[in-house]
């Protein structure tokens, strides 16, 4: 397998780990961390849990559906590095309580948005082959 057909099946692993972390996270949310944190703690850890599953599941699709481009590759590497600013900055947020770490969580929002526009763009101009 040469590199360049394997890439996608690796971001794709990455996709597949930040789903596992979504559900564990949630799971963790809803019966431990309720007893040790505020409600609006919790409110940050339930965002960050559901704004990592709808990303890691698009990040998924897109690598299940297009053929491998840089296109899809940007878009997919956007979702997976906007969990990581997104949902990062609110888990860390959750359990430390330092505020200043909710002006990081727009730079995972910005990537998110950065990855569905050139998914629209790509799709619209018919960029993309199904595979």
């Amino acid at each position: 397998m040469s590199k360049t057909s394997a890439f996608p099946a690796k971001l794709a692993c990455f996709a597949a780990i930040q789903g596992f972390v979504s559900v564990a996270a949630g799971a963790f949310g809803a019966h431990a961390l309720t007893k040790m944190v505020s409600e609006r703690a919790l409110s940050w850890w339930h965002t960050g849990s559901q704004y990592l599953m709808y990303h890691a599941l698009a990040s998924l699709i897109v690598a299940a559906l297009f053929s491998y481009t840089p296109a899809v590759r940007k878009i997919i590497v956007c979702f997976l590095v906007g969990n990581v600013f997104f949902a990062g900055s609110l888990y860390v947020m959750t359990f430390t309580g330092v505020l200043w770490f909710g002006a990081i969580t727009p730079i995972g929002g910005v990537l998110y948005l950065l990855a569905w526009f050139l998914l629209a763009k790509n799709l619209w101009q018919g960029q993309f082959k199904v595979n």
